[in-house]
């Protein structure tokens, strides 16, 4: 399964009515809809300048993680209802002992497409195979710098060396195994013109997917310049640059054609909230589910998820504008 051809669908299908239209016939007819998001430990091993684990007070909250038996527990919930499994949607999963079990359960149930998302750091090759062997479908890779003094400087406790030995694994282990490697950059005013030298540093036979994407507010971070507003002239340039040269090497690229007007509406967002299933030692889902006991669809049933889905066929995007707040990302195959 593609999930990138249907990212881009969606952003095709403008009318939000048809979508929940859609929604509504999957939920009904038992199908495939929900994007699990798991966070099976709550802890990360770094402390990048544009993360809230640079923010001491918030970190004190993040405690805890999954035992083995709760994982079958939480497969027992969700898992039949998912489209995706994304592992690691805010801290890094590859602290897990257990990571191979959560993508072998995942494919116990047949969920389509299995991604982690993690900095890299822990990652070896002998580790890669493992999740690879069991079933993984896709490694997210974080990055906040295109040269080992940026990368450093940003993403603290890091290290450059480890980061390209992961790579280099991607590159060889590609020969035997069907998989993806995306790299999520995130740019600032202080990293963004390195872009320019991104294919120097980093081959291309060595990932799939480039997603570029302009820092956010997301907490209390070390780095709290959001002002970006100084690369409004030259983002398109750099960016046909980067589409070029990913095209050249069968590279997705997704990133927003301008920085201008970012805050606009994003037309494909109205059903985020409607298939975004976060999963955390701390957080399932909604509050009231209680996962040990129920699975998706007795919950569902039991608040009404159906005619949720249903009645929103009929709001206007004004009612809707709520969860309008997504960026906007351009979705290009090469």
């Amino acid at each position: 399964m593609n999930i990138y051809k249907l990212l881009q669908l969606n952003r095709k299908i403008k009318s939000h009515r048809i979508k929940f239209f859609g929604l509504y016939l999957l939920h009904k007819f038992n199908k495939r809809y929900i994007a699990v998001n798991l966070d099976p430990v709550m802890a990360c091993n770094l402390r990048c300048k544009m993360c809230y684990f640079t923010d001491a007070d918030f970190v004190k909250t993040l405690k805890g993680q999954f035992k083995d038996e709760d994982l079958d527990l939480v497969a027992k919930a969700v898992f039949k209802r998912a489209l995706k499994l994304q592992i690691g949607c805010g801290t890094e999963p590859t602290l897990y002992k257990n990571l191979e079990k959560i993508v072998a359960l995942g494919k116990q149930y047949n969920v389509p497409y299995i991604s982690i998302t993690t900095n890299a750091n822990l990652l070896t090759e002998e580790k890669i195979e493992a999740l690879l062997k069991a079933g993984l479908n896709e490694f997210t890779i974080s990055l906040h710098g295109v040269t080992k003094e940026s990368y450093e400087g940003f993403m603290k406790k890091a290290s450059y060396e480890k980061f390209h030995n992961a790579f280099n694994a991607f590159k060889k282990l590609k020969a035997n195994y069907d998989f993806k490697v995306r790299i999520n950059y995130t740019f600032n005013k202080d990293n963004f013109y390195e872009l320019s030298e991104f294919f120097n540093h980093f081959d291309a036979k060595s990932f799939d997917i480039l997603q570029i994407r302009p820092i956010q507010k997301i907490g209390n971070t070390e780095y709290n310049d959001f002002d970006i507003s100084t690369l409004i002239d030259d983002y398109p340039s750099l960016i046909q640059y980067i589409r070029t040269t990913c095209a050249s090497n069968n590279i997705t690229l997704m990133a927003p054609n301008t920085i201008f007007g970012l805050d606009s509406e994003n037309q494909s967002s109205f059903i985020f909230d409607y298939t975004f299933c976060y999963v955390s030692p701390n957080k399932f889902w909604k509050e009231g589910f209680n996962w040990r006991e129920e699975n998706f669809n007795q919950y569902s049933k039991k608040i009404g998820w159906g005619k949720t889905l249903f009645s929103n066929i009929f709001k206007s995007k004004t009612q809707l504008k709520s969860l309008s707040n997504r960026l906007n990302y351009e979705i290009e195959f090469s």
